[in-house]
């Protein structure tokens, strides 16, 4: 039997793929007219009190983002293998939504496929195999098999519990053993090596963060110590824990709030945790296809590529120096009086003094930018065309920065839907001015069209403009849920900033992410906590992240009877 067949029937006999499909869907909050979607509306209810509620907590299969961190620091391949994988549903909106992580038959050969790619190049050198286990440099032409069995056997013993991220049982590396010798009959040392890295990047255990739970003295179900670890290193960093937490959870400095709060704060403190900040805010806002927007060359001369790039480059240099070096506050970015400019984007914004590709901090003067939302990517990313559509610049912000479900269009509705012809009016109020006098249409743009309207004095690539055709452009608009109006973004983006639905939709956002799962009414209690914590907070960042560890959510475990009443 070649190395693939054999890899192939350990696999099979374990069940992998087959009966694994994520947990039960979350059902998700009701979609009325700009409904909270999520989010506290102030309070903690009185049943939360006096019980434990974690919520449901479904089996999540690795994303393509900590598969490739998993590998990385697992085996040394920094070759980004997973980006190979289909791209995951959107689900909750970043990608790991435990109920939109469905098994596909291409995702399926995939793994095969990138398994035996990663294993090939752990054994293509002997310093790499060597850095799997250091008895393989004595292993030659000339060694007996029992002295190979034996380094294979501790190979294994070192590479699977940090693999599956827990304790394994004698039986577990007795099956990979036997999976290596059968290989190596036909094979080199290295290749039967290859099966068995293969075999273990194929195996459930691996590709699924699997929680069984273990009961504390109050008979409520916590997750293990190596459960709790992994929850903290893909929360914060993306990927399996390190050997520091390895250590924590044997020492069984993972089985209270305070333990997990000491690591918390140790994995947030530490440079891993900004690419884990990175990856929620590419999928938060409008960035990641910055550099690829199809524009018009000869209306938008000045956008490139490059200029795209540094776009969403701007965004993330401003996040991560408001969190990590900054006040911390949400409040804060998204009214910051500066940004982080490099000369292209400089030159974009006619800012003088900036040379070269490094990013700097600059000063604005708050007459046509302040804050996150009134950058250019920011404006220019929501946008699909030449030109600007208030519709889907309100409808981001609403849904997406508020919380508020607006549905969508359907059946003859949906058939009514595209944007006005560019030429039936001078300034995108009279062109989409008839969605607010459509009946049909009026429900749902009455909560958007009024939020867009006020950053059309960007335009489609986000450069500044007081006109439009000619036309002085009204920049008029007002919040759903807010009383009163404003002019132009400027003043949106304080309004923005200062509205209660903002600091609790973002703690909705990150608690949807760090949980990997759509939230619903059984995480009412969780999201309560925390979005009362963030205000009170005054908006604090960081001091939610570490709140997000503390929840019922993140310390326990559903029961049987919990998950499915």
């Amino acid at each position: 039997m070649t190395r693939h067949a054999l890899v192939a029937s350990v696999l099979l006999s374990s069940g992998c793929y087959v009966g694994l499909d994520a947990g039960k869907a979350s059902g998700g909050a009701g979609a009325d007219d700009a409904a909270d979607s999520g989010g506290s509306d102030g309070g903690v209810p009185a049943s939360c009190e006096g019980r434990i509620h974690p919520g449901s907590a479904p089996l999540r299969r690795l994303t393509r983002f900590e598969y490739n961190n998993t590998v990385r620091d697992l085996l040394g391949d920094d070759t980004l293998p997973a980006n190979a994988f289909p791209s995951e549903e959107s689900g909750n909106g970043f990608g790991n939504d435990a109920a939109a992580q469905s098994v596909s038959s291409l995702l399926a050969e995939q793994y095969a496929t990138v398994a035996e790619g990663v294993a090939t190049r752990v054994i293509e050198s002997p310093d790499r195999l060597a850095a799997l286990a250091p008895c393989t440099t004595a292993i030659g032409e000339g060694s007996d098999a029992a002295s190979e069995s034996t380094c294979v056997r501790d190979l294994v013993a070192s590479l699977l519990p940090r693999a599956w991220r827990r304790p394994v049982a004698a039986d577990e590396i007795d099956e990979l053993v036997a999976l290596y010798q059968g290989v190596r009959g036909d094979a080199t040392f290295p290749v039967g090596v290859a099966a068995v890295v293969e075999a273990v990047l194929q195996s459930p255990d691996f590709l699924y963060r699997v929680e069984r739970g273990e009961l504390d003295d109050d008979g409520n179900l916590r997750p293990t110590g190596h459960e709790m670890a992994t929850r903290l290193s893909y929360l914060f960093w993306g990927t399996m824990p390190d050997e520091a937490l390895f250590a924590a959870a044997e020492q069984g400095e993972l089985s209270n709030p305070e333990g997990v709060l000491a690591h918390a704060e140790r994995l947030l403190d530490d440079e891993r945790s900004r690419p884990m900040v990175r990856f929620f805010f590419d999928n938060l806002l409008p960035l990641q296809g910055l550099s690829q927007l199809e524009r018009d060359p000869v209306r938008y001369p000045a956008y490139t590529p490059q200029l795209g790039a540094s776009m969403r480059e701007e965004a993330h240099q401003l996040l991560a120096y408001e969190i990590f070096e900054g006040p911390g506050t949400w409040t804060d970015a998204l009214t910051a009086p500066y940004t982080f400019v490099d000369a292209t984007l400089a030159a974009f914004y006619g800012i003088e003094g900036v040379t070269g590709d490094a990013f700097q901090k600059v000063e604005q003067d708050g007459t046509q930018r302040l804050g996150l939302l009134t950058q250019a990517g920011m404006v220019a990313g929501t946008i699909h065309s030449n030109e600007t559509n208030p519709v889907v610049r309100g409808s981001f912000i609403v849904q997406k920065l508020m919380c508020k479900a607006i549905p969508l269009p359907t059946g003859d509705v949906l058939d009514q839907v595209k944007p006005p012809d560019p030429y039936s009016g001078d300034t995108a109020r009279d062109r989409f001015g008839k969605h607010s006098q459509d009946p049909v249409c009026a429900g749902c743009h009455r909560f958007m069209d009024p939020v867009g309207l006020a950053l059309e004095n960007y335009d489609a690539i986000g450069q500044w403009r007081d006109r439009e055709n000619d036309v002085v452009i009204d920049a008029r608009g007002e919040l759903p849920g807010i009383e009163g109006t404003f002019d132009g973004p400027i003043e949106l983006a304080r309004a923005i900033a200062g509205a209660e639905a903002t600091q609790t939709c973002f703690a909705h956002q990150w608690a949807s992410f760090a949980y990997g799962r759509t939230l619903d009414d059984d995480d009412a209690c969780t999201e309560s906590h925390l979005a009362d914590a963030f205000v009170a907070s005054g908006s604090d960042i960081r001091q939610l992240l570490l709140d997000l560890t503390q929840t019922d959510a993140f310390l326990y475990l559903p029961r049987a009877s919990e998950e499915d009443p």
